[in-house]
């Protein structure tokens, strides 16, 4: 089976809510990542999302190119080939794309989308994140009901974001945002839902003291509750049918407990960046520190190539990933949870 069909992907995120469990969603920039990401959602039985950022693609087109539309296009294309070799199904999603990268990031992979589809393919990309927390909510509001409809003609789910995720990804950098901000109202969640509901299908990331990276244990300060008082708001005024899919970013130490908090909440998908890139380079740096006298040519030496030939590291890399990516298939309650087959 490849990538999901826009049916299917819609059927998963229905199943997440029904079942109380969520996506792993991991960021991918290599073949490595991308396989080990591929391997450990079929190991746990679990299907999951690959995203791509405006970062990833960007590197994935090479030092030379620096194009990360370009990027994001090969490393999906790369998925849909690969994903069919496993029994689970894949989304295909990109991360924040800030309003300064819409023209060069977001519109050209609808196109990629638009262009495949009169080929007589299924869509490039199931859903694409739009991050305009930079913006008012005003403003953030009324370019997400664009895109948003832009989204729906192709069959494609936008993914949202009020309030402001803290610390820094891709060079974008708001570790110096007030903390206020780290925290979406209630009334912005309801604002959300009522400028979006009925245009098509969105996805919601509500911050709630959310920050990107990696921080010691109590360092960031959580409030799950922000997520039931927003979805108690919505679902007060227009009914059970109303309750968003919600997102969980910035997740990185966060303990078990909060995160399954979540869950109860309407999270069906939770990002994967940090926790995968150290899971990725910390094998790799064991096999260099193990092996540094055949990786470096020491005192006019010749080296080992077996040492250093970088598909012996890269594939402990993945294996890394992999086994990291099936914690987070545990801790979100996904495994064992495929539609694969039966939609």
């Amino acid at each position: 089976m490849p990538v999901a069909t826009p049916a299917q992907y819609r059927a998963m995120l229905d199943a997440a809510q029904k079942g109380g469990y969520a996506y792993p969603a991991i960021n991918v920039t290599s073949l490595p990542t991308i396989n080990g990401a591929l391997k450990a959602f079929s190991e746990a039985k679990s299907d999951g999302i690959i995203q791509i950022s405006t970062g990833g693609g960007e590197f994935a087109s090479g030092t030379a190119v620096k194009d990360m539309a370009l990027g994001a296009i090969v490393l999906a294309e790369a998925v849909h080939i690969l994903a069919a070799k496993y029994d689970v199904l894949i989304a295909l999603h990109t991360d924040h794309c800030h309003p300064k990268n819409v023209e060069k990031f977001l519109k050209p992979l609808l196109a990629a989308t638009k262009a495949r589809r009169e080929a007589g393919k299924g869509n490039l990309f199931n859903s694409h994140m739009f991050d305009g927390s930079e913006l008012s909510l005003e403003e953030n509001i009324k370019v997400s009901v664009e895109l948003l409809k832009e989204c729906a003609e192709l069959d494609i789910i936008l993914e949202v974001e009020a309030g402001v995720v803290g610390g820094e990804e891709d060079g974008h950098d708001t570790s110096g945002v007030a903390n206020d901000k780290l925290y979406t109202t209630p009334e912005d969640m309801l604002a959300v839902y009522e400028a979006l509901n009925g245009i098509g299908r969105f996805m919601f990331a509500a911050t709630f003291g959310n920050v990107h990276g990696a921080y010691k244990p109590g360092a960031v300060k959580l409030k799950p509750t922000i997520l039931k008082d927003g979805q108690a708001a919505v679902m007060g005024k227009y009914g059970e049918t109303a309750e968003m899919d919600l997102v969980f970013h910035g997740g990185s130490g966060t303990p078990l407990e909060e995160i399954r908090e979540t869950l109860d909440y309407g999270v069906i998908k939770m990002n994967i960046d940090t926790d995968t890139q150290y899971a990725f380079t910390r094998p790799i740096v064991g096999h260099i520190m193990k092996n540094y006298d055949g990786v470096l040519k020491i005192d006019g030496e010749v080296g080992d190539k077996k040492a250093y030939d970088p598909r012996g590291y890269l594939k402990k890399g993945e294996q890394g990933l992999c086994d990291r990516m099936k914690e987070a298939c545990d801790d979100l309650r996904s495994t064992g949870q495929t539609i694969f087959g039966t939609v």
